[in-house]
């Protein structure tokens, strides 16, 4: 690798020359040599920490990482930030924190790469939010990067068959119905979460990691091996001088993420039957770069993308059952034979996405996860946008594994999950009800929770079919069932959503992509000019914060205006 010339990176504002002499004795303190210090520094930002089984894993991913950085002539400077881990806030005021860690994660790992003026970054993220965190602050930092998935929890096993954190959240409706005891309950828990990593179907945290390697951040194939196998320090080894490589050629995110990559990132979400909240987070990674495309940008190639993949909660396999069959360029494969993909669009290995997947052949006879595109499991994706009376600036519903796409019924509002959360526990909702929960979006929670808690106790009752859920809030990418989340603009925001009243009927056609509230004009007019804003329940800190400056979900619920409004790039200085 040739030698990088450290007078035009920003590290030489603390290494190079006379006026860095004070800068330099803090690395010396550190026990850092001094052919060290005149070579790229190179931030190793992970997410490690205690809180859950999806970072555990990560200060591991760091060491090998750190070593390919130093193997090839780069200076590692390994930092940690935040996250939230949705499967311990979920179902309790906690989960309010959870899209909130998305912004401040982005804030920490931008303001500590700007603060010590790094050259590279490669980011290490596990649980949901903070794999676009880590991303959108590679786009807006601009200086060469590698994003680095630390890898899917495996498979637990009840009653000889393989279970996931979906299925105990499902079993406590199970429990509430009396149709499990508490010691089956107990049993459950102890054996569905065995192993360090993500959670292991095709919700947030995986689907992100399949948008990395589709808008070409991570390495291809480093997405989806589960996080306790070994050959995951190998990708970690190889992301560190990949970024070595990148900082010698200049290769710079905004270069590999364009519209065209964010489209490819879209239809992976779309055929995987992905997380709905992929739909927030690719409009935030474009603000970052300065792009629109918003969630109905995002609903239209949904709905033009086949869904190909048998994943979970909508399917039957798991993330560990794709890496068995070759990982996410499998996906990837079989998108680009059937015309879904843009192949010519760049990559983190320097080779366009074509090239990367030239060797890469889709046996469909040998395994059953991955369909071909002119036979696919269903012609629209995994998800669904809606938009109507009720959102007119649109929804998200996720139809992968529904029976039905078509739902009309009485509504039954509440104005926090709490009380919703209640009232499913306690069996007080009908079939047939259509279940409002507002004023949880970006604004109103503040923070947009997810409403797995009570999407899983329903289904869990046995009603998954037979009742549609809608909200302004957000749903975990392990929520099943006929739940519309993202609707915009919010309850806070005077939407349509806060005018509902109890008896109300809604329409979702998620076939014609529709979402009606079966209301005259005039009395909704009528019940909005009575409407009087509802008072946040936070007056001050990071909650508080983020109410003031975050945008509609349309837009990704971002906190800043992003490339359009920038002066300055970092990796400019």
């Amino acid at each position: 690798m040739t030698k990088i010339n450290k007078n035009l990176l920003p590290s030489r504002h603390v290494s190079v020359g006379p006026k860095s002499s004070p800068h330099r004795s803090y690395y010396y303190a550190m026990g850092m040599t001094e052919k060290e210090i005149y070579q790229p520094f190179v931030g190793v930002a992970t997410c490690w920490n205690e809180s859950a089984p999806c970072n555990i894993s990560l200060s591991r991913q760091a060491q090998s990482t750190k070593k390919g950085v130093k193997d090839n002539k780069g200076t590692p400077r390994e930092f940690t930030t935040i996250t939230v881990t949705d499967g311990i806030a979920m179902g309790h005021e906690g989960m309010k924190s959870s899209l909130v860690s998305r912004e401040i994660i982005a804030d920490s790992i931008e303001v500590s790469m700007r603060g010590h003026c790094y050259d590279g970054l490669v980011g290490i993220a596990g649980c949901d939010k903070s794999l676009p965190g880590i991303m959108m602050a590679m786009l807006r930092l601009n200086v060469p990067s590698v994003f680095l998935y630390g890898g899917s929890i495996l498979p637990g096993v009840h009653n000889n068959k393989e279970v996931t954190v979906q299925d105990v959240f499902e079993a406590v409706g199970k429990f509430d119905s009396k149709e499990i005891s508490e010691k089956e309950l107990c049993d459950l828990e102890k054996v569905a979460c065995p192993s360090a990593g993500s959670c292991g179907g095709q919700f947030t945290a995986n689907t992100m990691a399949c948008v990395a390697e589709a808008i070409g951040l991570a390495l291809p194939g480093s997405s989806s091996t589960p996080a306790p196998y070994e050959s995951r320090d190998k990708y970690a080894y190889d992301s560190g001088r990949e970024v070595m490589n990148l900082i010698n050629i200049q290769l710079k995110p905004r270069d590999i993420v364009t519209k065209e990559s964010l489209i490819n990132a879209a239809r992976i979400v779309a055929c995987s039957g992905g997380s709905t909240n992929a739909a927030l987070h690719l409009p935030a990674l474009a603000n970052e770069i300065g792009i629109d495309f918003d969630i109905l940008d995002v609903a239209k190639i949904f709905k033009e993308t086949p869904y190909i993949a048998d994943l979970k909660p909508g399917g039957r396999y798991l993330a560990k059952d794709l890496h068995n069959i070759g990982g996410v360029p499998i996906i990837m494969k079989a998108l680009l034979d059937g015309d879904f993909l843009n192949g010519d669009c760049i990559t983190v290995t320097g080779k366009s996405l074509s090239e990367n997947l030239k060797s890469i052949k889709v046996d469909y006879e040998s395994q059953k996860i991955i369909y071909p595109t002119n036979k696919p499991i269903s012609k629209t994706g995994g998800v669904v946008g809606l938009k109507g009376n009720l959102a007119p600036d649109g929804a998200i519903v996720k139809v992968a594994g529904l029976n039905s796409k078509l739902f009309i019924g009485k509504a039954r509002c509440f104005n926090c999950e709490e009380d919703a959360f209640d009232a499913v526990s306690k069996r007080e909702y009908n079939s047939g009800d259509v279940i409002v929960i507002r004023y949880e979006g970006p604004k109103g929670g503040p923070g947009m929770r997810e409403m797995l808690a009570t999407t899983a106790a329903i289904y869990g009752q046995g009603m998954g079919e037979k009742v549609a859920l809608i909200t302004d809030g957000r749903f975990s990418g392990a929520t099943r069932g006929l739940c519309v989340g993202h609707i915009s603009p919010e309850a806070m925001s005077m939407g349509p959503i806060a005018l509902i009243n109890d008896g109300d009927e809604i329409l979702i056609d998620a076939d014609k992509g529709l979402i009606e509230l079966k209301v005259e004009k005039d009395v909704l007019q009528n019940r909005k000019r009575k409407l009087r804003k509802k008072d946040n329940n936070f007056g001050s800190g990071a909650l508080w914060k983020f109410s003031q400056t975050v945008s509609s979900a349309r837009f990704g619920a971002v906190t800043h205006p992003g490339a359009k409004e920038e002066k300055k790039i970092f990796s400019d200085i």
